[in-house]
């Protein structure tokens, strides 16, 4: 591959990281989040300040950035939990405007100037570029869709299941809401903060607009696509959302128009998404694994 297709799925990786974690919040636990794009932003501001300011290497920030975005996820999660559907929607795409306000108005975060300077990331001391930043990306991917499995399995993860198909019943068989909602909306907001820092990382140069509201319909529309609370679903997602624009070129001023309305066909048409419960996709696949079998 050339560096041009190399550095397009290295973009694709680290938004279906982002995406992964979108999926927990929504999938899986079945709460609305329309800001996601703020805890990736806050992810990668925190490792470009830790590694700028306090002169951390990524593997020391990594950490540290991981366990402040989820703090922070947290903090924010808990107002979440009190609301319900269209309000519940209205705050999170306020949480982002917020954090997006404050990145572009706070001189500590860079103003409207931007955060720049961040390092390289460097692996016994080689720098990673190219198909080995890639590679790294992929691997953290892994790891995301690993705990993402690992949680499906789990007594949390089953127990965000019930709530999320019907949390009177589930809060009558004892099952906490607000410790297993707040438990997805970590878990979630951590693995965005994990993509925030690779991004930082990757374009050296970060801003508070790569971190606004379009960011996160398009983060919303990769999980849909996908399959909300599939494993495979926002990969996949990711995916074709990030290819889609470099095949169509001509249309890329037009990307979040498509997103919308691919969103609002896939609502209409597809609400499982590609890969969900009875989704044409994953008809197919099962109608040509029985035509194998016979």
């Amino acid at each position: 591959m050339n560096d041009y297709s190399i550095t397009i799925l290295t973009f694709i990786a680290i938004q279906a990281i982002v995406a992964c974690g979108l999926n927990v919040i929504v999938g899986y636990a079945g709460q609305i989040s329309l800001g996601h794009a703020a805890f990736f932003g806050i992810g990668a501001y925190s490792s470009a300040l830790l590694t700028t300011k306090a002169g951390l290497t990524f593997w020391a920030a990594l950490p540290l950035v991981i366990l402040i975005t989820g703090s922070i996820g947290l903090v924010l999660g808990m107002p979440s939990l009190r609301l319900r559907e269209d309000f519940l929607a209205v705050t999170t795409i306020g949480i982002n405007f917020i954090v997006e306000s404050v990145f572009l108005y706070v001189p500590f975060f860079g103003g409207a100037l931007g955060l720049g300077g961040i390092p390289s990331i460097t692996f016994l001391g080689t720098r990673l570029r190219g198909p080995n930043f890639l590679y790294l990306c992929l691997v953290l991917l892994g790891l995301v869709l690993l705990i993402s499995r690992r949680f499906t399995k789990s007594w949390a993860g089953l127990a965000c299941f019930a709530l999320r198909e019907e949390e009177t019943a589930a809060s009558s068989m004892g099952v906490s809401p607000i410790r297993f909602k707040l438990l997805a909306f970590v878990l979630g907001t951590a693995m965005a903060g994990m993509g925030g820092a690779l991004y930082a990382h990757l374009m050296r140069f970060i801003s508070a607009t790569d971190f606004g509201f379009p960011l996160s319909i398009t983060l919303m529309s990769m999980v849909v696509l996908g399959g909300i609370g599939t494993l495979w679903g926002p990969v996949l997602g990711a995916l074709i959302l990030g290819v889609l624009p470099e095949v169509f070129r001509p249309l890329i001023d037009y990307r979040m128009l498509l997103n919308a309305a691919i969103l609002l066909l896939m609502i209409r048409f597809q609400p499982a998404g590609l890969l969900g419960e009875g989704s044409f996709l994953r008809g197919l696949f099962q109608r040509k694994g029985g035509t194998s079998n016979g």
